[in-house]
C-alpha cells in the first residue's frame, strides 16, 4: 500500500495517458494513480484498462457519464482517495506539463512540514516552457490579481500541480466547491489559506504539451476573474 496516491483528470489524452502512467510507476517512490476519465470518446478509459492489467494493485479508473469540468473530477478523485484512506494526494495533469519527477519533491515538502505543496512556476522567476508570451503574462498577472484581492502570499495561484496532506481535504468541505477551472485551483488554495493551513511553494519547470489539446478557453479565465471576487466577499461575510 502507497501512502500516496496521483489524481490524473483525463479528457482526449489518448496520446499522453500511457506515457505519464509509466513515468509515474518508474519512480522511486512508490505511487499509486487514480485516473478520472470524463467518458473520453478517444479511448483514453480503455487504454488504461489495458495497462491495468500490467499495474492491477496500484492504478485506478473512474469513468463520470460526461465532461464535467476539471473541479469536478479532482473533488471525485479527492473523496475517492479519502475513502481509501491515502496520506498524500497529488493534483497533476496528463500532458508532461507537470513533470513526474518533482512529485517527489512536493511529497517531501509535505513530509517536512507543509500541509499543501504547490508546483510553482512563479516563485524563482518565470519558469514556462514553450508558452507564448500572451499566457504567460495571462497566467503570471492572474497570480499578481489574485494576490492583491485575498491576500494570500502564493505566487502561483492557479497552479495544478499540489500535494495535500489528507486531512487539508478532510477539513475543506469538499462538496461547497463550486469552480471547475482555473478558478478551482484558486479557491482551493484560498481555502486552504482562510483555515491557516501551512502552504509551501517548490519551484518547477512548467513544459507546455507537446501532444493532445489545451482545455482553456475564454469560460475559464472569466471563472477565474470573477470567481476571486466571490470568494474574497463570501470570505468577508463570513460564508466561505
Amino acid at each position: 500500500m502507497s501512502s500516496g496516491i496521483v489524481i490524473i483528470p483525463t479528457y482526449n489524452e489518448i496520446e499522453n495517458i500511457e506515457s505519464i502512467v509509466r513515468a509515474v510507476f518508474s519512480l522511486e517512490k512508490i505511487f499509486h494513480i487514480l485516473i478520472v476519465d470524463d467518458n473520453s470518446p478517444d479511448g483514453t478509459a480503455q487504454k488504461v484498462t489495458e495497462l491495468q492489467k500490467e499495474f492491477s494493485e496500484k492504478l485506478f479508473l473512474e469513468v463520470r457519464k460526461k465532461k464535467s469540468g476539471l473541479g469536478t473530477a479532482y473533488v471525485h478523485g479527492f473523496k475517492w482517495a479519502l475513502d481509501k484512506n491515502y496520506e498524500f494526494i497529488f493534483e497533476m495533469d496528463a500532458d508532461f506539463s507537470h513533470n513526474p519527477n518533482d512529485l517527489e519533491r512536493l511529497h517531501e515538502a509535505c513530509v517536512n512540514g507543509a500541509d499543501l505543496a504547490v508546483g510553482s512556476r512563479y516563485v524563482t522567476g518565470v519558469n514556462v516552457v514553450n508558452w507564448p508570451l500572451s499566457r504567460v503574462l495571462l497566467s503570471y498577472f492572474a497570480s499578481v490579481y489574485v494576490r492583491m484581492i485575498t491576500g494570500m502570499k502564493i505566487m502561483d495561484a492557479t497552479a495544478g500541480f499540489i500535494c495535500y496532506k489528507k486531512h487539508v481535504l478532510e477539513t475543506i468541505n469538499l462538496d461547497k466547491i463550486k469552480f471547475i477551472g482555473y478558478a478551482f485551483q484558486i479557491e482551493m488554495k484560498y481555502r486552504a489559506f482562510a483555515k491557516k493551513f501551512n502552504i509551501q511553494e517548490v519551484p518547477v519547470i512548467f513544459t507546455d504539451r507537446t501532444k493532445g489539446q489545451s482545455k482553456m478557453s475564454g469560460a475559464i479565465i472569466k471563472e477565474a476573474v470573477f470567481g476571486v471576487l466571490s470568494l474574497r466577499i463570501k470570505k468577508f461575510i463570513n460564508r466561505l
